[in-house]
């Protein structure tokens, strides 16, 4: 039935400053970018990798919410990388603070943590 991820939806506190990390850093690209007047919001489509994209909204004034990886709910996002090496010191370069690559015993790969802007857990994955 399901084919495959469509996309991912993520409400940031802070527009700029979640569009510059979701550009500059991941590295995504804008597909489409649009200010809603009646709603006082953006909403902004970027290109992951060939198949899915991320809608990054702004909202005046959003609930707080947990994100810790353990809370019930959404664990975290993860995308495939080719070299996590790579990917682990050009995110570092980019002011970004990172975990230590960890192994995936049951998949045989290596991964590791980061957070965006507002704390939303990232996972960089070795494919």
């Amino acid at each position: 039935m399901i084919l495959n991820i469509h996309h991912i939806a993520i409400i940031c506190s802070n527009y700029t400053r979640s569009k510059a990390f979701y550009l500059d850093v991941l590295g995504c690209e804008v597909i489409r970018e649009t200010y809603r007047q009646e709603r006082c919001s953006y909403k902004l489509d970027l290109r992951v990798g060939d198949h899915g994209y991320i809608e990054l909204f702004s909202f005046p004034n959003p609930p707080k919410r947990l994100s810790f990886p353990e809370a019930c709910g959404l664990r975290h996002i993860a995308f495939a990388v080719a070299d996590i090496d790579a990917a682990h010191s050009e995110i570092q370069k980019k002011g970004v603070e990172v975990e230590a690559i960890r192994y995936d015993e049951l998949a045989d790969k290596h991964f590791f943590f980061f957070q965006d802007p507002d704390g939303l857990p990232i996972e960089l994955y070795a494919v």
